[in-house]
């Protein structure tokens, strides 16, 4: 046994801060809920992601939690001062454009070729989150179904061991879940960074869940950001530069990574407490 399910965290609305949850039906498009919702720019049509932190880290100032996504389907967005609005509020735009400086709209369908500025990382750490550094395109959901807001697979999953082994590396000691934004923590006692032989791996989760691990997740520059209450953290990324940069598949140029990402091969039901197996 691998371990057992630690946490489950969706993220109702692409690069807001997310909510934690006891239990989940997982789809092949992931949680359900998950990454339902995305700030689109109408300067460039693209998806906003604080990826980009230049334009878009304010994002992770803002907070979404949803409801069962089959009732409504509203999501409900915290602001920075503690006011909400919803999304299916009609000056939703505004709310947000206003406070991200940038026209934008909140949809619920990818536009075709859906894509996002993913700025790259080490610029970042050197520069500074202001900057304009180089930026690469990202087409989204390269390892997952179609008409998602993921940025690669349905599933992002990462262990209790790699988040104590990058805290054990950093200056402050600290490593928090919430910067990798996974959807699925495992409890492992095994050494950090055990995920990466996870890769082409069959995992079991629970009675029904099945997946495929497909990447090691290369982490941009999101971990070093300010998450809410969060202070920045360049430890963040510079950790796993320092000490784990791999491929994240086969024959691919090292990068820092940290987690996996996994396709749905049977979808099922997990909780919170269920064991995490090798099929």
């Amino acid at each position: 046994m691998l371990g057992t399910v630690a946490a489950l965290r969706r993220y109702p609305v692409k690069s807001m801060l997310g909510e934690d949850l006891d239990a989940s039906d997982v789809t092949f498009t992931g949680l359900a809920g998950d990454r339902r919702l995305a700030v689109l720019s109408r300067t460039t049509g693209k998806v906003a992601s604080a990826k980009l932190p230049r334009l878009w880290r304010d994002l992770l100032t803002l907070s979404a939690t949803a409801g069962d996504p089959a009732a409504t389907g509203a999501v409900r967005i915290t602001l920075p001062e503690g006011k909400t609005i919803w999304s299916s509020d009609p000056d939703v735009d505004t709310v947000l454009s206003s406070l991200l400086d940038q026209p934008v709209t909140l949809t619920a369908t990818p536009p075709p070729g859906a894509a996002l500025d993913r700025a790259v990382p080490e610029a970042v750490l050197r520069d500074g989150v202001d900057a304009q550094v180089p930026a690469e395109l990202i087409e989204m959901g390269g390892g997952g179904p179609p008409g998602t807001f993921v940025d690669f697979a349905p599933l992002h999953l990462l262990t209790t061991s790699t988040l104590d082994r990058i805290a054990e590396l950093s200056p402050n000691g600290r490593a928090d879940l919430q910067r990798y934004r996974p959807n699925v923590v495992v409890h492992s006692t095994a050494p950090g960074f055990g995920e990466n032989d996870w890769l082409g791996r069959i995992l079991r989760v629970g009675d029904q869940l099945v997946l495929r691990v497909i990447a090691r997740t290369p982490r941009c520059a999101v971990p070093t950001l300010a998450h809410g209450a969060l202070p920045r953290d360049p430890d963040a990324l510079r950790v796993l530069a320092r000490h784990n940069r791999v491929e994240p598949v086969d024959s691919a140029d090292p990068e820092p990574c940290a987690g996996v990402y996994a396709e749905v091969l049977r979808p099922g039901r997990v909780r919170t407490g269920d064991a995490v197996r090798l099929a």
